[in-house]
């Protein structure tokens, strides 16, 4: 068990949480756990819907290691079970059941990517189809006798869904209930989510009281948005990381994609990604966005400085030193890579738009401009911010990011 007081421990564990219930009952139970020398269980569930973890599942996975550096034992839960339900959290319509295949291939990876961030030495990993497979349909009916429809319809996306008068299926009201007894199954402690999960965590309390167990504690952490956001009127606009938007950084890319990622980041959202993904400390951070705001320092060099933190983490420091002197040959001196994508489109004048698509550096139109709107795009080595530019006939030299290509218009 760590040594640290029971006030300290609560210190190191509210900072970056969101919501916390409560607050009191967490400091209660880690003064129990020093006085008793028992570490407390803290669980957090993973559906295994896609095969790679991204930075923003991290977010969650460092609090989790935060309790394991306090002594306190983390069961990583991987949701095989419920991923074939669907979690409907936030979602606008049904989501369609995963098959036993896409799971399995997606719950394969997971847990040895998550020993990225979690010390697999204190990581317990617990699969919840062993205990929500064996239930019978008997087990089912009694288990959904202890919490009611409205209580359920009280979620905010029920809610939403049922007045827009789009449909809910039976098995999406399963979903809460099935994570819900996976605490009950373990004991847990405290159970650890994102703010999109709170709904689901609260539910596992009133399950635990059901059971004649102990409710567990809820702490929640934020959402990270996804590599295009942006600030409008001084708040984020944009969905939060996802892999099946391609707007996310996975944890096991190639090192040279994730700083490449890293440093097409706005530099405002920047420092929401300091602020969820450094491990430097507060009066740091503080320190460069002050230097940033002043002109002391480039925002590139401070986005450089995060990418290059996050690469060591899931490389290596030389893996991080590589990249960046292959960037900043590249990037930093204007030098354009010897070889590219060639591509041919007919018709001059070519939207640029549309140039970054046939050239598959945009994979829409949208973002295209996205891409443009931001300073992302160079045309024969020259900054283009006009979503109307178009290309002459000729070649050109386009760049989007980290990534060139060039495109011949007849």
């Amino acid at each position: 068990m760590a040594t640290l007081s029971a006030e300290e421990q609560l210190r190191v564990l509210v900072r970056g949480s969101v919501d916390l219930v409560s607050e009191a009952d967490l400091k209660a139970r880690l003064e129990e756990s020093v006085r008793t020398g028992r570490p407390l269980k803290i669980k957090a569930g993973f559906d295994p819907t896609r095969p790679d973890l991204h930075l923003g599942h991290t977010v969650l996975m460092t609090k989790m290691r935060q309790f394991q550096e306090l002594g306190h034992e983390v069961i990583f839960v991987v949701g095989d079970f419920t991923a074939a339900i669907g979690d409907p959290s936030g979602k606008n319509k049904t989501r369609p059941p995963l098959t036993r295949e896409e799971i399995e291939h997606g719950a394969k990876t997971y847990a040895e990517q998550a020993f990225k961030v979690l010390d697999q030495a204190k990581t317990r990993i617990e699969y919840n189809s062993s205990w929500l497979g064996p239930m019978t349909f008997a087990d089912v009916i009694r288990l959904a006798g202890k919490y009611t429809l409205a209580r359920m319809m009280e979620r905010q996306d029920f809610k939403t869904r049922w007045e827009n008068e789009s449909s809910i299926s039976l098995h999406e009201l399963l979903y809460p209930l099935a994570q819900a007894y996976d605490s009950v199954h373990l004991q847990a402690d405290v159970e650890l989510g994102g703010t999109d999960q709170l709904f689901n965590l609260m539910v596992g309390r009133d399950l635990m009281k059901e059971y004649g167990q102990r409710p567990q504690i809820v702490m929640t952490t934020p959402i990270l948005e996804g590599i295009n956001a942006r600030f409008e009127d001084g708040r984020i606009v944009g969905d939060k990381m996802s892999k099946s938007l391609d707007n996310y950084v996975g944890v096991s890319e190639a090192p040279e994609e994730m700083l490449g990622k890293l440093m097409s980041v706005g530099d405002e959202l920047m420092w929401r990604y300091y602020e969820l993904l450094s491990a430097e400390s507060t009066e740091t951070i503080a320190a460069r966005r002050s230097d940033c705001a002043s002109g002391r320092m480039n925002p590139r060099d401070a986005k450089m400085t995060l990418a290059k933190e996050l690469v060591a983490r899931f490389h290596s420091q030389a893996d991080a030193e590589r990249v960046h002197a292959a960037w900043d040959k590249q990037f930093s001196q204007r030098q354009v890579p010897d070889s590219m994508p060639e591509h041919e489109s007919a018709g001059a004048p070519l939207a640029l738009v549309q140039a970054l698509v046939i050239a598959k550096l945009a994979s829409s139109n949208s973002d295209a401009r996205r891409k443009i709107e931001q300073g992302a795009v160079d045309v024969d080595e020259q900054r283009v911010k006009d979503t109307k530019a178009v290309l002459e006939a000729g070649r050109h030299v386009l760049r989007a990011g980290r990534h060139y290509a060039a495109i011949t218009v007849r």
